[in-house]
């Protein structure tokens, strides 16, 4: 009963993770309402064709149909009819191209059509991860997209065939390059002809936004939505949330900073840091949001911070770091970054633009950290987690419904039955026995006779949130404020239910919007348009 008990109130705390996504293969329909008349009657009437036959009978007829409707945007580049059956055929031909397992990036293929051979060719792969056989290729348009995450769905609207690519298999350096384990990814196909042959490009839409077609330039369409749906419905990453907090320490290796597009130094790195219960997949509304604005895609590129949040967050803010340290290693070009943050997410994100130094140790312990006797490990993770100082790779920071002071809810009896259920990791049982004795009496604060873990560290008396709360954040780093009122419209005594404005509200900051929204802030559709006016502003 107990354990259900916890289960609701964290499910409370951070919304329902059950289906956030689904996605379902469906067969694609011909674009409707097109006007009759050739030239594009034809291409209609080969596209129906290839409906009914093998894949490569199929792709020749599919391959007519980018031919002639290229030829009508050749002519009339604003034919809305002609944009729309391009598109679809491009689709159609890379759906032939990988069921056939053909591979025109590694050798030409001979394909046999209704006026003549044609020869298929496709730029060879610059390297391994940009090589087509390595993944599943899947056009968006045969995707019906649903689930709590994507009750709306939208696409950039231009020419070429948006398509959701998946690797086949996990790459075996995903940590050291700071990636996900597997790709999901948007490409956008084209085909451009020349006499007898097609050329199939495949092209990343957050790096291109134009393409020349025939000497004529069109924008590039782009689905940026289908691949995070099935991210999400494939890995269920919501699956880990609840248990990482009752369990932190055997969810260990899925701490990670992971990027979510490929790695550019023009432009500023956004880390998105989840909170209590959550996983990366709770910023994907946000993220596809964002991403459909173009100017944030032209000089934003994602990244999100994942760990078990039953962690006490300053050991948390620890891991942070350390990752922190090693994308400066792989890749020393990378601009000063914006954190976004929520939650116990926005207080990992506090102690990258706070100056401690050893104050808080010196709160907790008697001694400098040299002098504290304790055993070199000890010591070390110790004073990963209490001596810090801002980051100067850090520029901006974006709060959202963060409890700088701590909320009320974990005080509580529901609180207190949570906190007693995460299960403390070992490695922090031997840590605790060995610092107990040596730590200062705070008879303000809660008595444990354990290790503090993420909740404990939410209370509004914990010693470490109470010391990080007198300390500053840095005057050279920007932060701005968003949290939640529930519609109530009574700040400053309102609260988004989970954390009040008083432990949210931040003096100096840059902006603070308060958003009709409960605890979920970060799904706010007003609080996004923020973070975008904030991104907007920051890049200026």
């Amino acid at each position: 009963m107990a354990r259900f008990i916890v289960a609701l109130l964290l499910l409370g705390l951070c919304g329902c993770a059950s289906h956030l996504a689904t996605v379902k293969t469906i067969p694609a329909r011909l674009p409707t309402g097109l006007p009759a008349g050739e030239p594009l009657d034809s291409a209609t009437r080969y596209l129906a064709a290839a409906e009914h036959e093998q894949a490569l009978p199929a792709l020749g007829h599919d391959l007519l149909a980018v031919k002639i409707s290229e030829g009508v945007l050749e002519r009339q580049p604003k034919n809305e009819s002609g944009r729309s059956l391009y598109n679809f055929a491009v689709a159609r031909v890379v759906q032939d191209v990988d069921r056939t397992d053909l591979e025109p990036w590694r050798h030409p293929v001979t394909v046999v059509t209704d006026e003549g051979r044609y020869t298929l060719v496709s730029p060879k792969p610059v390297d391994a991860d940009h090589d087509p056989s390595r993944y599943d290729l899947f056009p968006t348009d045969a995707l019906k997209i649903g689930g709590k995450f994507f009750k709306t769905y939208s696409t950039v609207r231009g020419v070429g065939a948006p398509i959701a690519v998946v690797g086949r298999t996990e790459s075996p350096q995903f940590r050291q390059q700071y990636k996900f384990h597997r790709v999901y990814a948007p490409v956008t196909a084209i085909v451009r002809f020349s006499s007898r042959q097609a050329r199939l490009e495949f092209i990343d839409p957050l790096k291109t936004e134009r393409i020349t077609l025939n000497k004529q330039v069109f924008p590039l369409a782009a689905d940026f939505d289908a691949p995070t749906a099935l991210l999400i419905a494939r890995e269920r990453p919501e699956r880990l949330g609840l248990s990482r907090v009752m369990n932190p320490g055997a969810y260990a290796d899925t701490a990670m900073l992971c990027r979510l597009q490929q790695f550019d130094p023009t432009r500023t790195p956004v880390i998105f840091v989840h909170g209590l219960q959550e996983t990366g997949a709770s910023w994907a509304p946000m993220i596809d949001t964002l991403r459909h604005d173009r100017s944030i895609r032209k000089h934003y590129q994602f990244w999100f911070f994942s760990y078990p949040s039953g962690y006490p967050y300053p050991y948390a803010a620890a891991l942070f770091r350390q990752d922190l340290d090693g994308i400066k290693r792989a890749f020393p070009n990378h601009k000063r970054m914006v954190l976004i943050g929520h939650s116990m997410g926005g207080l990992i994100c506090r102690l990258m633009v706070t100056d401690a130094s050893d104050k808080i140790w010196r709160d907790f312990f008697a001694t400098p950290p040299a002098k504290t006797p304790l055993a070199s490990d000890t010591r070390k993770l110790l004073e990963e987690a209490l001596v810090f100082n801002h980051r100067p790779d850090v520029q901006r920071v974006i709060f959202i419904s963060t409890p700088h002071r701590g909320s009320e809810l974990a005080s509580n009896w529901i609180g207190r039955i949570g906190a007693a259920l995460v299960r403390t990791p070992q490695r922090f049982i031997s840590i605790y026995a060995s610092t107990k004795p040596l730590l200062i009496a705070d008879p303000a604060a809660r008595p444990l006779n354990r290790m503090p873990n993420s909740v404990d560290t939410l209370e509004p008396n914990d010693r470490f949130v109470e010391a990080v709360s007198k300390l500053p954040i840095n005057p050279g780093i920007p932060y701005h404020s968003i949290m939640g009122d529930r519609g109530r419209g009574d700040t400053p005594n309102s609260s988004d239910g989970v954390v009040p404005y008083w432990s949210s509200h931040l003096q100096g900051a840059q902006s603070e919007l308060i958003v009709d929204s409960d605890h979920g802030a970060q799904y706010n559709a007003r609080a996004i348009r923020e973070v975008e006016r904030i991104l907007k502003l920051h890049r200026e």
